[in-house]
């Protein structure tokens, strides 16, 4: 039924690691089915975070199947220009070091846009791609990634549905995503090499991947909106092969998952009562308490409607289960064993800060357990700033400076020579560590609690130096693992987001989730806050906890701790706000929508979501 809304084929899978399963195995017949036939397989490929557990899937294919790749050609979508082959940022790096390194495929059959050619050169080396990709025979499968602005491959919105292979001007809303890779937006190159709209739609079949909150909306422009220019991605939907695969977080906002019941018929829960509900109320403006039959039957809730009998008994339904959900102090839990879980040494008071100082005030055991240390996170000036505190305060005191000034001259020489997105060394990465370890202890205090309550997991994972981590390792499971052994928590705070640009959050919840997975104590409840990027709404949160303008000026306080992120952040996302202009907005935001609905007023809300198997 939800064909009339999606005007492309759409795959709605919970885990991304699923879709990533799912197009590597289609895939592998492809090159199986292509061998048979005596011919190569042509495949388009793309780079960054979202293929890239597609690439893991094919690499453990080939190694654990013998799936072959002597017998395939590769074509990549993309590459920033001017890039020399050899830098951190490279696509052609990413692509050797992320996958053909790890088949057999031959070098020669592997085509990747230059992005180190004179600029003389680039428009013919743009027709050469063209003309390779034709020899070829054409693309059989290609992979696409969708931008914010609704870009595939770097066709930015304006970009012609017969475009080709060409260098283009990056948006600037493209170069602030990329910022957090490049360590800084000022970093970003403002051009690259792209295949061409044209280009892509001949592929014989195409695969869009897209996951997490961040991308609901542009998704739903691009498979529900009508085809523009504008939103490039939408060309698809005059493609026959093509499929969007989303998890779904990036499935949010598309009618059949945010609004099912303006398609047709559906099997009515609890909370899409409460969803529809609240729905309601925003599109009429209206209280729950004074909607009224009429305001349901207008809006395709008639079905719904005579469920209850009356709107008076369904408004009532809804409107104590929403007041069930609001829990200040007296309501929340007290005397428990409770364990923090922030990804970066911020997440906890950023987004859980409220409900962490009202759970400490009822005198609950509290953990705050850090899984990485955050330290890419750090710009070089802050480093400098202890450097000279350092080396002051040493000759002050008279102590250490036999010791101390060669480290300090090691750093400093480090920091004079170091390339923008350089990875750090080793001294320079524990110092920025140390420096995100004060800040969190000081937060924390600010909070009325204790230096001990803090623990640092240092989680392998995240010991690369770069934005791009390894994946989730058995150590990165077994030191979660050992926490909860050793806590024996009862009530567990993750942080449950998915848009975290550079997807740390997603991997610490994915070490949590396998570590409970093997966990043999009693379940804990798990509570999920949602970090920097986005909120659960009043519909989706089980838990919505008030904060007076006193507690809320507390939390952003703990916020201000985080000095090494302040005023401006390494890595803020496409939104240039502090953190805690960002929080201010989102909690009273929420607050305001209860109020709206005409549940009592509080000055700002925190929400969560509460779950024992993960999220849905």
């Amino acid at each position: 039924m939800h064909e009339a809304q999606e005007h492309v084929s759409v795959v709605i899978e919970d885990d991304h690691d699923v879709i990533a399963r799912l197009i590597a195995h289609r895939i592998a017949e492809i090159i199986r089915s292509r061998r048979e036939e005596g011919r190569n397989a042509v495949l388009g490929l793309a780079t960054g975070s979202t293929p890239i557990g597609i690439y893991r899937e094919l690499i453990r294919l080939h190694r654990d199947e013998g799936l072959d790749w002597s017998h395939v050609v590769s074509f990549n979508l993309d590459e920033y220009y001017p890039m020399a082959p050899d830098s951190l940022h490279s696509y052609r790096r990413f692509m050797w070091e992320n996958l053909f390194e790890l088949v057999n495929i031959d070098p020669g059959n592997v085509h990747l846009p230059r992005g180190d050619l004179p600029r003389d050169q680039v428009d013919a080396h743009c027709r050469e791609y063209e003309r390779a990709i034709a020899e070829a025979g054409g693309i059989d499968f290609q992979i696409l990634g969708v931008g914010l602005t609704g870009h595939i491959g770097f066709n930015e919105p304006g970009s012609s549905v017969g475009s080709r292979t060409r260098l283009v001007v990056l948006d600037t809303i493209t170069r602030r995503a990329a910022g957090a890779d490049f360590f800084g937006m000022e970093n970003v190159p403002v051009e690259a090499i792209t295949m061409g709209v044209g280009t892509i739609l001949e592929a014989r079949a195409i695969a869009l991947i897209a996951t997490g909150e961040h991308k609901a909306a542009i998704v739903k422009r691009a498979v529900e909106g009508e085809v523009d220019h504008a939103v490039p991605a939408s060309y698809l939907q005059r493609h026959p092969g093509a499929t969007v695969y989303l998890d779904t977080a990036a499935a949010a906002e598309l009618t059949r998952v945010k609004t099912p019941w303006l398609l047709g018929e559906i099997e009515w829960t609890r909370r899409l009562e409460i969803e529809a509900v609240v729905w309601l109320g925003q599109e009429t403006k209206k209280s729950i308490l004074k909607l009224d039959d009429i305001d349901y039957r207008e809006h395709h809730l008639g079905a719904l409607l005579a469920r209850h009998g009356s709107a008076a008994t369904l408004n009532g339904v809804v409107f104590n289960a929403l007041s069930a959900k609001i829990r200040g102090r007296s309501k929340l839990p007290s005397d428990k064993r409770i364990v923090v879980f922030s990804p970066h040494p911020d997440d906890d008071v950023i987004s859980a800060g409220g409900i962490v100082w009202k759970l400490h005030q009822n005198q609950n055991r509290i953990l705050i357990a850090y899984q990485t240390s955050g330290n890419i996170a750090v710009f070089d000036h802050e480093v400098r700033r202890y450097l000279d505190f350092l080396r002051r305060s040493a000759a002050d005191f008279g102590y250490g400076n036999e010791r101390l000034r060669p480290l300090l001259c090691e750093v400093e020489q480090f920091l004079g020579g170091k390339a923008p997105g350089e990875v750090d060394s080793d001294a320079l990465l524990m110092l920025k560590r140390r420096i995100r370890e004060v800040e969190a202890v000081s937060a924390i205090e600010t909070l009325r609690m204790r230096p001990e309550q803090a623990r640092f997991l240092n989680l392998p994972f995240y010991q690369t130096g770069k934005v791009r981590k390894d994946p989730i390792g058995e150590r990165d499971v077994e030191i979660i693992l050992e926490l909860l052994e050793e806590q024996g928590p009862e009530i567990i705070l993750v942080a449950g987001d998915l848009s975290d640009p550079h997807g740390t959050h997603r991997m610490c919840k994915e070490a949590i989730d396998r570590a409970l997975e093997r966990y043999r104590g009693e379940s804990p409840e798990v509570w999920y806050y949602r970090g920097a990027w986005q909120e659960w709404s009043v519909a989706e949160a089980d838990l919505l906890i008030p904060l007076s303008e006193e507690e809320l000026r507390l939390k952003i306080s703990a916020i201000f701790k985080h000095q090494s992120q302040k005023d401006r952040a390494p890595f803020p996302g496409i939104d240039d706000r502090e953190f805690w202009q960002r929080v201010e907005e989102r909690n009273r935001g929420t607050a305001a929508v209860v109020d709206e609905l005409g549940l009592p007023e509080y000055y700002a809300m925190e929400a969560l979501v509460v779950r024992s198997d993960g999220l849905a």
